[in-house]
């Protein structure tokens, strides 16, 4: 399943509130750290907002905040809010899917989606951010690490034994 830019843009804006839920961030911030157009990712925050995910903040210091429920709320409720997920029409299919080859090619390619769907539905933003978190102390860890990837450390202790 290859997600559209504006899915991609939810889904980054959604995990950059649910960081920090009460802070305020502008579009402005989201749109210079992912390299997009303010106006553009100001129309997807927009959407957000409207399904009650994340709420405008006006004012100065204003912005966006996280108004979700991170424990309840899937990648596949963001990503449906952007993508057209219905069945594909009879009369939009291309020639080649009424042969067996492409009947065959179909109904694989027809799994796989229900099988990212499945996994985009049971992945929860709070398990997103349990990822990013442990992503953030491994990366942490790995800068601590002397070069040689801790060799250094392991000779130390056995010269001592």
């Amino acid at each position: 399943m290859k997600l559209q830019k504006n899915t991609r843009l939810a889904l980054y804006s959604v995990l950059e509130f649910a960081l920090d839920p009460a802070r305020q961030i502008s579009a402005a911030e989201i749109a210079v750290k992912y390299g997009v157009s303010p106006h553009h990712l100001a129309k997807v925050l927009s959407e957000l907002a409207r399904a009650g995910v994340v709420e405008s903040v006006r004012g100065v210091g204003g912005g966006y905040r996280f108004a979700g429920n991170a424990r309840r709320l899937t990648l596949m409720d963001v990503i449906g809010m952007f993508e057209e997920l219905s069945e594909p029409d009879a009369e939009r299919r291309e020639p080649g899917e009424r042969t067996p080859v492409g009947r065959a090619l179909s109904a694989v390619l027809s799994e796989i989606d229900e099988i990212a769907t499945a996994t985009f539905s049971s992945i929860t933003l709070a398990t997103m951010l349990r990822l990013l978190e442990r992503q953030q102390r491994d990366a942490t860890a790995a800068s601590r690490t002397p070069a040689g990837g801790g060799k250094d450390v392991v000779r130390r202790a056995t010269r001592r034994g």
